[in-house]
Parts: C-alpha cells; structure tokens; sequence
C-alpha cells in the first residue's frame, strides 16, 4: 500500500469535510479491513452534516454506512474473507446478545453503524466486524452489467426497503402505495413489484416518478399537484377499475418528510399496514385513532439484518432490481460538491462516492 489510508472527516455541522490520513491498526480476531470501493450518499449522512442529528461517535467523524469493497486484511477468526467483494452491513449486530439469539438483530443493543458508531465509508479503508459482511460473486457482476462500487447502496437504499417488504408481508395481487421513489422509495417499488405487488408509486418530483415508471410499476401519480383526499379517491377508483383489492393496502412511508408522513396516514384503509421507512426529524399532525377504527397497523423499520442481505442482493443479481441505473459515481475528493447538490436536491440519482487507489 504506497499511500496512507485517508478518510473525509465532519468536524461539525455544516462544516467542509475534509481528509484525514490514518493508519489502519492491526483488525482483531474477528474484525477484517475492507479495502473501500464506493460509498453511497443518504439521507441520513445529510441529517447528520446538515441538521445537526448526533452520531453516536465524537467528532471528527467519517461519515458513510453504504459501503462495498474488497477485504484486504483480516483477523485470526475472518481469514476467510481476504479478498472477497463484500457489502457491509449498514448496520451490523453482535451475534451474541439476547436479541440477536431471538432473531431480533434491528434492536440489539450492541449495535455498530459505520458513520454513527465508528468511522464511516467515505474514506480509502475501513475496519469492521466480519460477522454479517455480504459476499459478493464478483463473476455474474458483468453479466448483470454493475460494478462493484455499484453495489454498495445496497447496503441501506436496497436492503432496508426489502426488510420493510418483507415484514409488511408483500405478496401476489397486493395493492402496495409507496410515497417517495427517490432512492429507498425507488427500491422498495421493485421490491415490492418483483415479490408480487400491485406498485402505484407517488412522489412530488416527475423527473423520479419518470424514471421508476415501467415494467412493474401500475401507477405513478404527483402527490405535488393533488390533495391526500383526491389521492386516495384517484387509487379506490383505479383499484375498483383493475379489479384490485379495496381493502389492507400496504403503504411504504419512504419520502422522509412531515407532508410525506401526513400522507401516506391519510391512505390507510380497513386492514391496511403502514410502514414507516422514511426519517425525518419534523413532528407530524395524525390522528392515531384511525388505525383503531380501519383495525390497520403501522411498523417501524431500522435497517436491516444481515442474514437477509444475501437474498437482497440476488434480486439485483437476477435482474429483477436495477442498480445501476439509479446511481451515479463520484470522485470521493468530490465530496463536498457531492454532498451540496445532494441537500439541494439538485441529483437525479444516487451519489456513489469512489476513492482514488
């Protein structure tokens, strides 16, 4: 390695990133050093740099949890992983608490979130727990027309919307609302589309609404230019018209906004699920009783566990989740211009940042 490892540090709100050399230390027993490919910019990095959310780790931090790359080094427990393509989990579990034995590894306690918890993804190296890293065949990425860079929004744009599919219970014939396709909305319409659902997509921007529209997706419709009630009116008639279920929607909240939450409240049903998968720090105005009266449900999601990495990443390899498409790759040195254009809203895909090796 002719050159030090470098990480793009946030010293504090708002403030220039700006890069850092580092030594990589020893990774223990069960730790690997993972040679960084690209690392996608979200939502939540924003939060952090633009408006003021706490990381768990004192500043200077690196930021990034959507991350691929190659495994360069590893401890005595993870000798296996050298050089293997992997993802790394946006959130990674113990493996050993009372939760994560009871398969509940969102909640664990022990938790690490690359750029929360420890240093993050936008940097040249990074050190983490091997338990739960995802591997990669890199000899279908050709195939499928990705490059590995790519597949690091995997790791919290494609995964945390197929945990949010699969808890919702999304099957065949389903009528599914998802509100947001702008990154983790845009994956969760063709998740929910490739596991069987009726997907009628809703966003505020045409230009995202454009580009998921097609095979898949039954219905786009600009929530900028309607009423939540005239929403709601327009998919009752569209499912009547398509012989589509009246009843037990299943919503994806994905737009991470307050009108975008008042919204997708206003579209539960008798039986439907609501599944918050969107942050925002705004307080939204609802009446909870309504899920009382439709006998609905709403849930939360965080992340995803990594155990269900590996089937997320098939529907990308298969094809029926497209990628590449919906990122575009930027020079990691970049990054405050990145990251502006990001909060400006000025991107029409997701931003992978790409170190310099």
């Amino acid at each position: 390695m002719s050159a030090k490892p470098v990480r793009w540090v946030m010293t504090g709100t708002g403030k220039p990133l700006v890069p850092a050399e580092f030594e990589l230390a020893i990774p223990a027993a069960d730790e690997v050093v993972v040679e960084i490919a690209g690392c996608g910019v979200c939502h939540t990095d924003l939060g952090y740099y633009y408006d003021g959310v706490r990381t768990k780790h004192a500043l200077p931090l690196a930021l990034g949890h959507e991350i691929s790359g190659r495994v360069i080094e590893a401890g005595a427990d993870a000798l296996w992983y050298i050089d293997k393509a992997v993802i790394v989990p946006a959130v990674i579990p113990c493996g050993k608490c009372d939760a994560c034995r009871r398969g509940k590894a969102t909640i664990c306690p022990n938790q690490k979130m690359p750029g929360n918890d420890i240093h993050g993804g936008f940097a040249t190296h990074i050190t983490v727990p091997a338990h739960g890293l995802c591997v990669v065949d890199e000899r279908r990425l050709a195939a499928v027309g990705i490059e590995l860079a790519d597949l690091s929004v995997i790791a919290d744009a494609v995964t945390t919307p197929y945990q949010a599919v699969v808890q919702a219970g999304v099957k065949k014939g389903d009528l599914v609302i998802v509100n947001g396709v702008g990154g983790v909305g845009g994956y969760a319409a063709q998740i929910a589309a490739a596991l069987g659902g009726v997907v009628i997509a809703l966003d505020v921007n045409e230009d995202k609404l454009a580009a998921i529209a097609g095979p898949g997706i039954a219905l786009t419709l600009n929530a900028r230019q309607m009423t939540p009630r005239d929403i709601k009116a327009t998919i009752q008639e569209f499912a009547k018209r398509h012989n589509l279920p009246q009843t037990e929607w299943i919503i994806f909240e994905c737009s991470g906004t307050r009108a975008g939450q008042e919204t997708a409240f206003s579209l539960i049903n008798h039986g439907a699920t609501l599944a918050v998968v969107g942050f925002t720090m705004d307080k939204v105005e609802i009446r909870l009783s309504n899920l009382m009266a439709f006998h609905a449900r709403a849930i939360g999601n965080w992340g995803c566990p990594p155990d269900m990495y590996p089937a997320a990443l098939e529907l990308v390899m298969d094809g029926r989740v497209k990628v590449g498409q919906f990122v575009e790759k930027h020079p990691l040195k970049e990054i405050n211009q990145v990251f502006e254009a990001a909060h400006a809203g000025a991107l029409k895909r997701r931003a992978v940042l790409v170190p310099e090796q």
